[in-house]
């Protein structure tokens, strides 16, 4: 396919030889994006820390689309986003579709985390999605057009107990998708908004404190669906799955009844009163006279 050949995305059928980009494809959400891209005969490049998972990605994904590819290396680090795309347009020549899925879980007490921590959290989270997207910007106009689908999370819209900075990293993401709506427009580009609610993901395994929802966990595959209809459709926003009733119910109390949206998630995951006072008490040994400097 010629670096300069427009695919009609409205049409799967005629995806074969779209380039597509996938980051945080070890498991998961990235991982069922990226094997799905490669069933429709698209040339995949899975990006993400742990390299044995995605050397047994792309060996799924040459089944179907034996050119696919990986590259290994920290998202939250500026040098590798860019690298990422760079390498994509000169293996491919060209770069279609961009999938910013790449994010590292948060669920502690604001008492507990640092600032280095939280600092790790944008990195990984919004700032990963910035730069691989203005990286991938130039490639896109040059063809013509291009889609990027930003995957961020139901806790953007009602933040959950102990999730202030992951919510804090998604909000970050969403405002930036939003704001390409107006900025793209007439470019030929066209940005999506995907917001998941609870997945059956490896995530949950890597929390900082257990979680306490206790609820339904969806397949990916639903996720994976909702970006292929965004790209089909150039849908700008979607919340997956979209007509999930505990989802929709908390749409409308957080819109309706801010306060009782409030005390709902306090409710299902309630605050440890200890870790309050042992951050006060840090703080009091840390004044000039406390504890620690008599």
């Amino acid at each position: 396919m010629s670096d300069t050949d427009r695919i009609d995305w409205r049409n799967r059928e005629h995806w074969k030889g779209g380039v597509v980009v996938v980051t945080g494809a070890s498991s998961g959400i990235g991982r069922e994006t990226a094997l799905a891209f490669a069933r429709q005969g698209c040339l995949v490049l899975v990006a993400a820390r742990r390299e044995d998972r995605l050397r047994e990605l792309v060996e799924r994904c040459r089944e179907w689309s034996p050119d696919s590819s990986h590259l290994a290396g920290d998202l939250g680090r500026r040098d590798f986003a860019e690298q990422l795309i760079e390498v994509a347009v000169r293996r491919y020549g060209r770069l279609d579709v961009l999938v910013n899925n790449a994010a590292t879980p948060c669920h502690e007490s604001i008492y507990e985390i640092d600032v280095d921590t939280a600092e790790r959290v944008m990195r990984v989270n919004f700032f990963s999605c910035l730069w691989t997207t203005f990286a991938a910007m130039p490639h896109m106009l040059r063809l013509g057009g291009g889609h990027v689908v930003n995957v961020s999370s139901f806790a953007s819209r009602l933040v959950p107990p102990y999730e202030t900075l992951y919510a804090a990293s998604k909000c970050a993401m969403n405002g930036f998708t939003e704001g390409l709506w107006n900025d793209l427009a007439g470019s030929g580009i066209h940005a999506s908004l995907v917001l998941p609610g609870p997945f059956e993901t490896e995530i949950w395994g890597k929390l900082q404190r257990p979680s306490r929802y206790a609820g339904r966990r969806h397949p990916p595959s639903l996720v994976v669906d909702c970006i292929f209809e965004c790209i089909e459709k150039r849908l700008h926003e979607r919340v997956v799955p979209r007509r999930d009733p505990m989802l929709t119910l908390a749409r409308w109390v957080r819109l309706l009844a801010p306060g009782l949206a409030r005390k709902g998630a306090a409710r299902m995951d309630p605050f440890d009163p200890e870790a309050l006072e042992a951050a006060r008490a840090r703080a009091l040994s840390s004044l000039p006279g406390g504890p620690e400097s008599s």
